[in-house]
């Protein structure tokens, strides 16, 4: 069968829409994935075929990024809105040629509308993929009644659904398909859309019971991919006691000889040595400590099991990283989805959170020693045991995706959101 897969926005956004990619190829599919212009190397460095998708995501509006540059909360809102719209014909126009034949269109958060239409357009199935309950539900912040959170994310569907209306309703045009008159969540539900919930069910307790089978966790979806530090890092760890782990991600980092500053006085208050993980951000020139080693990137999968704890930025796959490793997880959370799973970290008792702009040396030595008394550490090792194992999250994505292509086309997805 031939599978189209796209997915916009960091390489978190992307690895997880790629980790199943590859799987069904390995299965001997037709699989052609679009992403981002920068990570279109990654991809094929993976050996899946790859399309460029939209302009570079660093690119991306601050909003989706870096909330320490943020001066206006509303403005910024409007910015990102108006770069969604402003490329969504762009983004029509690759997925359209991506999906040409194909069997089943697969798509990851950003622009899932944008897919749904082309979906419809080819009469396919389509797939999406979510890396935190994204539908209306009574079970992602426990402290607000059911029947209001439920009401307020619908709410909150809608609103964005006006604001993309203009651009949803022109690529409709362009589709030769009718106007929606409704949010693309809803004609997903009509058309019994797949909705793969890559993240575990145990950290929204109620939320597997309350859907009742209709959008599938199957855990976090990783490649667990090795780099070229992976090596150099475990004899690091090897040769003395086992660090702190930090990673940021993505995510930019404001001033990171400051970071890294306060990162090595918190360290040599507790006596710990500290692994920082610098991604996103250029840590060249920052301040040298005989107790912190700096790298780039990681496997996370190899080098976490062998640390005392992480600290990161809550992106859904590196809190999954750190649960599945059995380490207690503190999170520095900036924006986007990072403080609810900053909130599932508390509730799940396996760490301690705070907003990454109010840290400071004192607060990050209160919330290391925390996270690092025996009460932590014994519930980090207990919810390892219930995390869904990489390899298994990956194939459950696929045999769904395989399951829902064979299921055929239009006649057996219902009706479309505009009837």
């Amino acid at each position: 069968m031939k599978y189209a897969l796209a997915s916009y926005g960091t390489r978190g956004d992307i690895e997880p829409c790629a980790a199943v990619g590859l799987e069904l190829l390995r299965r001997g599919h037709d699989v052609r994935m679009a992403a981002p212009p920068n990570l279109v190397g990654f991809i094929e460095s993976t050996g899946l075929a790859a399309v460029a998708y939209g302009p570079d995501s660093g690119q991306m509006p601050e909003i989706f990024r870096s909330s320490w540059k943020i001066q206006n909360p509303l403005t910024s809102v409007r910015e990102a809105m108006e770069h969604v719209t402003h490329i969504w014909s762009e983004m029509s126009t690759t997925l359209a040629s991506l999906a040409d034949g194909a069997d089943l269109l697969f798509t990851g958060v950003p622009y899932q509308e944008a897919a749904a239409n082309v979906a419809e357009y080819y009469d396919i199935p389509l797939a999406a993929l979510h890396h935190l309950p994204m539908r209306a539900n009574g079970h992602l912040i426990p402290i607000v009644p059911s029947p209001l959170l439920r009401s307020t994310m619908t709410v909150l569907d809608w609103v964005q659904w006006r604001m993309t209306k203009k651009a949803e309703d022109a690529q409709r045009r362009e589709l030769g398909l009718p106007k929606a008159t409704g949010p693309a969540s809803r004609g997903m539900a009509e058309r019994g859309s797949l909705e793969i919930q890559a993240y575990d069910e145990l950290c929204f307790p109620g939320l597997a019971t309350e859907w009742a089978g209709r959008r599938p966790f199957v855990g976090a979806l990783t490649m667990e991919l090795p780099t070229d530090a992976d090596d150099e890092v475990a004899s690091w760890i090897a040769a003395g006691t086992p660090p702190i782990c930090f990673g940021f991600g993505s995510m930019p980092v404001k001033s990171p000889a400051e970071i890294v500053a306060m990162i090595g006085d918190a360290c040599l208050q507790l006596g710990e040595r500290a692994l920082i993980c610098a991604a996103g951000s250029d840590f060249r020139a920052t301040p040298r400590f005989d107790h912190i080693k700096v790298v780039g990137a990681v496997n996370y999968s190899a080098i976490f099991p062998a640390c005392r704890a992480v600290v990161h930025h809550g992106g859904s796959g590196t809190t999954a990283a750190g649960m599945r490793a059995g380490i207690p997880t503190l999170i520095l959370w900036s924006t986007s989805d990072q403080p609810i799973w900053a909130a599932q970290v508390r509730r799940l008792k396996v760490g301690s959170a705070r907003r990454f702009a109010s840290t400071t040396r004192k607060s990050l030595v209160a919330d290391l020693r925390r996270i690092l008394a025996p009460q932590y550490v014994a519930r980090a090792r207990e919810i390892a045991t219930q995390m869904t194992k990489p390899a298994e999250s990956v194939a459950r994505a696929a045999d769904l995706l395989e399951d829902t292509a064979r299921l055929g086309r239009a006649g057996r997805l219902g009706p479309a959101r505009c009837r």
